[in-house]
């Protein structure tokens, strides 16, 4: 029955182009009382237990190995998680090559995050939006830069982050694929912990561990992996939404 509700909301087409074209379902805020809407919330109490050793913890980042393994879904969904629990959250749109969050969050994305970085005497509250979930704003990527990766290294992303801590009480970070390009690897030192996607049918072992590596020469925190359960049965692994997982450390396995 789960399942028949699941598909009711998640339709069976194409992951990426859906995501890219409509944004990420939001099923947190279309079902709040679905199965699936529960495994985030299972999500969301596991980070709050694997952060108890992070002082302050309030930035956690959300990537995959690669395109279409569901992070961007993942990472909105969480986030609402968080905002219905009564916390002050932001998620910021840190993949400035695909952005998605704008559309996920119904809003537009003529300035955001690489308006603010280029600007020199911005104020960032002229840049973040409220969403329609209470207690949730966004940040959207902005206008695609020649340099995303530079942008993200940049000592001015890393003020902005420090500076968002005092604001909010948790910051979303969805930040594009490990294996595509760096721009996920530059952001590791500046959050308090990392989240990887990985999709049942779709993300490979050695994937998983290229990540993992890359993610340690970062020094990034791994708070652990998020298993999207997809539909064999679909190409490209859709079907979103039939179960998730939440492994801890390094062991996880395709």
């Amino acid at each position: 029955m789960a399942n028949k509700l699941i598909n009711k909301i998640f339709k069976k087409t194409d992951l990426i182009h859906e995501t890219q074209e409509n944004g990420a379902k939001l099923i947190t805020v279309a079902e709040p009382k679905a199965v699936a809407s529960e495994q985030y919330r299972t999500v969301r109490t596991n980070l709050g237990f694997t952060s108890v050793n992070v002082e302050n913890f309030k930035v956690v980042m959300f990537t995959s190995a690669n395109l279409g393994d569901g992070k961007s879904t993942v990472s909105a969904n969480v986030a609402v998680t968080w905002a219905q629990e009564g916390k002050k959250v932001l998620i910021i749109d840190g993949d400035l090559r695909r952005s998605t969050i704008h559309m996920t969050f119904d809003t537009d994305n003529l300035k955001g995050l690489t308006n603010y970085l280029a600007a020199e005497d911005a104020d960032i509250k002229d840049y973040v939006k409220q969403t329609f979930v209470a207690n949730l704003s966004v940040l959207t990527a902005g206008p695609v830069p020649p340099n995303p990766a530079d942008m993200l290294n940049s000592q001015r992303m890393s003020q902005l982050i420090e500076q968002l801590r005092d604001m909010y009480d948790v910051i979303v970070l969805d930040v594009p694929p490990m294996l595509a390009v760096t721009d996920a690897q530059v952001l590791g030192e500046n959050v308090d912990g990392v989240v990887v996607v990985i999709s049942s049918n779709r993300t490979e072992k050695s994937a998983v561990q290229r990540t993992k590596e890359m993610l340690e020469l970062s020094k990034a925190n791994i708070l652990g992996f998020v298993l999207l359960d997809t539909d064999s049965g679909h190409r490209h692994g859709y079907g979103y939404g039939y179960g998730y997982g939440y492994g801890y450390g390094y062991g996880s396995e395709k």
